[in-house]
């Protein structure tokens, strides 16, 4: 749900006087039509209602299908070697998957950098509103309890904003291993922005957008409630305190700070089996891989949630771009096709790590016409009903994960626990793949990423994990691999800012 300030005091006035007929009582250039059910910015403060309406519309502006209800988790994923374009359509990320991006690319590196920042804005208009009308916060229209209230909405604003920047960074900036940071990063923009007056801004260093990315997350953990309530559906779209911590993990391991990654993921993840976080929401490893993806559950720490009136957008769907094109046996396949999985050396479906009788293999690889598609987004059919497959953001897995490769990469050994929970994760869907032990610590970091590519495939981390480490991006197909040191290894910043922004230098 989306809400817009509505800066113009005469907008509400000039309604009124021409729905009485009192044409010439407004100029034409003092209206700002807008739907009724969007308030002027001097009320939307004004009930616990409005206030919820407003949390909600940053959730919005996250989700949507061009930033992390789709796109964003698309792009990291065929950048690298796992897909092979099949449509050759610039709308859907041609450029992106064959690195021919430009500053005016518009379907990805302009509208992902905007929709980032849109989401970032809203966010910060968000928190300025909550200082600003702090006194309205009382009795009798509020709960006597609303101070708590505002101080969860205010960890959501963080924690999304630390979210957003840490999105961004993963495309537009240097890895942080590059430097330890000190490479160009983003404009640090923390003000809610209701006019042009804000849009000169230079990029802060990478180093110094982790920071912030971190100092909200910090905050955040501290504010959000320890549950949603009991409702698994929002405690899978709204932020709660795991949800900052877990993120966190994410954040440390990009930063190559493993320490910090073992020292927050402990808050999540208990010693031994069956590890299920003891405090706040129960998250822990789903017993079906399978049904992590069709049903609430509370693997999921953090997920865009879709309906039927609420789609992520034409194109912008994760089953569209995935699931295989057509019918079989007269059943719609569901998908456009845009990619297909590459089979070839070096995707995941040739490794031998990727058992056949794997259930991440059987369930979610469809085999049409001799081509192989990911299928782990099942919900919907490009010619009838619409897409509402979540788009994962973050799940109890990863969080195993970063703390199984923190825990071999700070002691540079074969850590016991990290072959517990490296375990834990495979076995689910591999019964039979238990790893016994490495004869090095390479050796297992070596399985460890080969897991991720498994665990992770189409959720958008591949990229990610690929730049953290500060490695080529793979060849696939006709496309070569783009080493670390290439221009195209990050992307152009949108011409869009540069023609705005004269504070803004290119990548």
């Amino acid at each position: 749900m989306k809400l817009f300030l509505q800066t113009k005091a005469t907008a509400a006035l000039c309604a009124a006087l021409l729905a009485a007929g009192a044409f010439s009582s407004c100029q034409t250039d003092k209206l700002s039509p807008v739907p009724v059910t969007l308030f002027s910015d001097k009320v939307v403060f004004d009930t616990p209602a409005r206030v919820e309406l407003q949390a909600n519309g940053m959730y919005s502006y996250v989700k949507v299908g061009t930033f992390l209800g789709g796109r964003f988790q698309i792009f990291n994923d065929i950048r690298a070697e796992e897909f092979l374009n099949r449509a050759s359509n610039l709308v859907t990320g041609t450029a992106v998957w064959n690195h021919t991006l430009y500053e005016g690319s518009q379907n990805d590196v302009i509208n992902t950098w905007g929709a980032g920042y849109a989401a970032i804005n809203q966010i910060n208009v968000f928190l300025t509103g909550l200082d600003a009308n702090a006194a309205k916060f009382v009795p009798p229209i509020f709960p006597a309890d609303y101070a708590n209230k505002v101080k969860n909405y205010r960890g959501e604003a963080q924690f999304l904003r630390a979210l957003c920047y840490y999105s961004l960074l993963q495309l537009y900036a240097r890895p942080y291993a590059d430097g330890n940071g000190g490479k160009l990063g983003l404009p640090l923009r923390l003000r809610g922005e209701v006019d042009d007056t804000g849009n000169d801004l230079a990029r802060s260093s990478v180093a110094e957008v982790y920071t912030q990315i971190l100092t909200d997350l910090d905050a955040a953990e501290g504010n959000l409630p320890l549950t949603n309530g009991a409702s698994l559906f929002t405690n899978t779209t709204r932020a709660h305190r795991n949800t900052a911590i877990a993120l966190k993990t994410r954040v440390y391991l990009s930063m190559g700070r493993y320490a910090d990654v073992i020292r927050e993921a402990n808050k999540l993840v208990p010693a031994t089996a069956p590890f299920v976080a003891s405090s706040g929401v129960a998250n822990g490893l789903n017993s079906s891989v399978v049904t992590v993806f069709t049903q609430e559950n509370t693997e999921s720490i953090l997920s865009s949630p879709f309906t039927t009136a609420d789609g992520p957008g034409t194109q912008n769907q994760l089953a569209y771009y995935y699931l295989p094109p057509g019918s079989t046996n007269g059943v719609p396949n569901g998908g456009n096709g845009e990619y297909g999985l590459n089979t070839a050396a070096g995707g995941i479906l040739a490794s031998p790590a990727f058992a056949a009788t794997d259930a991440r293999r059987t369930n979610f690889v469809q085999v049409v016409g001799g081509e192989s598609f990911l299928k782990k987004y099942p919900n919907g059919s490009n010619t009838s009903t619409p897409y509402v497959d979540k788009a994962p953001i973050i799940r109890y897995a990863e969080v195993m994960l970063n703390l199984a490769e923190a825990r071999v990469r700070s002691t540079n050994s074969v850590d016991p626990q990290a072959l517990l929970l490296l375990n834990a994760v495979r076995t689910r869907s591999n019964p039979t793949g238990a790893y016994t032990t490495f004869a090095s610590a390479a050796d297992m970091l070596t399985a460890m990423l080969l897991e991720r590519r498994i665990e992770f495939l189409g959720e958008g981390l591949r990229n990610i994990d690929i730049m953290r480490l500060l490695v080529p991006i793979p060849g696939k197909g006709s496309v070569s691999a783009v080493n670390p040191t290439d221009l195209l290894y990050v992307w152009p910043i949108p011409a869009s800012e540069l023609s705005t922004n004269k504070l803004m230098v290119r990548n």
